[in-house]
């Protein structure tokens, strides 16, 4: 839950940490937010999108930017994490350039959530 002096990170992030948003837009996320879970973080975008932007594509919400997240999920971000490096060693085993290119991305994006949250890039060893 979002509570004053929260640790989240993604592009709403300074956003919400600097004030910029008016308040029926904060009070939405605390009535909302367990509605709003996706696998890595939440989505803000039902109260916070604006009607131009259309429809939000889930499947992006690591580049979308409404979608925040916290430290309680970065258990779920290390192994995401994980699992891009995996499709990249994969993808450069069978030559799939724009396969390598994209979960680099995506890799890259979930690293800098994890720095951003001041949280290890690795997976716990057993």
């Amino acid at each position: 839950m979002l509570t004053p002096g929260a640790v989240i990170a993604g592009p709403l992030a300074d956003t919400l940490r600097s004030g910029q948003l008016d308040q029926d837009a904060l009070d939405w996320p605390k009535s909302n937010f367990y509605k709003t879970e996706l696998e890595l973080g939440r989505c803000l975008r039902l109260r916070l999108r604006l009607p131009q932007e259309g429809p939000c594509e889930c499947d992006f919400y690591l580049s979308c930017s409404k979608f925040i997240t916290t430290p309680q999920y970065a258990p779920r971000l290390r192994k995401r994490l994980c699992v891009e490096r995996q499709l990249i060693a994969d993808a450069q085993d069978r030559g799939w350039d724009r396969e390598i290119e994209r979960h680099r991305r995506v890799a890259d994006r979930i690293a800098g959530l994890l720095d951003d949250l001041g949280e290890s890039r690795d997976e716990p060893t057993g």
